[in-house]
């Protein structure tokens, strides 16, 4: 039986990406050494002092909620065999995303991969063919080449989303607007649970 470390789980609505707006539950697993400088959770990198959790018990948390999607995310997600989990949460007949910088391989069966290359550790080139989203955060003007080079290792039907970095999106949203007009396959995406302040 595997466990799982939760440094925190809640039922909220999806801020990012493709399901922007959905109700979804949250398994935030602790652990992480990618190491972003602009993360935003970066309370989640270390595992010390997190409890730990069977895939049974998550799943005692979500069935108190109406969601219907649960989100696997981090720390890094991928460090883990979450198997089990996911097969857990799917037989209680939920639909199961993970949100990972796959620099790791995926260990489940998830229904939705959304892939967010971190150049502070690359990712595993064979998980990019499972992503059905790549969001890409923009810090920089070198990150829309950065966006490119990732965008050309997904299948076709691979949503492509540019974000610009939450504390600097007044400087970046106009080169953003830019390269969006330009490249009409990519769409912008906004850190919207900010905006309504959710978690």
């Amino acid at each position: 039986m595997n466990i799982y470390p939760v440094m925190e789980h809640f039922y909220t609505i999806q801020g990012e990406g493709v399901h922007t707006g959905k109700p979804a539950y949250f398994i935030r697993l602790a652990g992480c050494d990618v190491g972003c400088v602009w993360c935003d959770v970066k309370e989640s990198w270390l595992t010390k002092g997190v409890a730990v959790h069977t895939a049974d018990e998550i799943c005692v948390w979500v069935k108190k909620t109406m969601a219907q999607i649960v989100v696997i995310t981090g720390g890094e997600p991928a460090m883990y065999d979450c198997n089990e989990l996911v097969d857990a949460l799917h037989k209680e007949g939920y639909r199961i995303h993970v949100e990972t910088s796959a620099a790791y391989a995926l260990r489940g069966n998830y229904d939705w991969v959304c892939i967010s290359p971190k150049k502070f550790k690359q990712p595993v080139l064979e998980e990019m063919k499972h992503a059905s989203e790549l969001k890409v955060i923009v810090l920089n003007t070198s990150d829309f080449e950065w966006a490119k080079q990732w965008a050309n290792t997904c299948n076709e039907d691979c949503a492509l989303i540019i974000q610009p970095e939450w504390e600097n999106r007044d400087r970046m949203l106009p080169q953003i607007i830019q390269f969006v007009k330009s490249n009409p396959r990519w769409r912008i995406g906004i850190q919207s649970h900010k905006i309504i302040q959710v978690p």
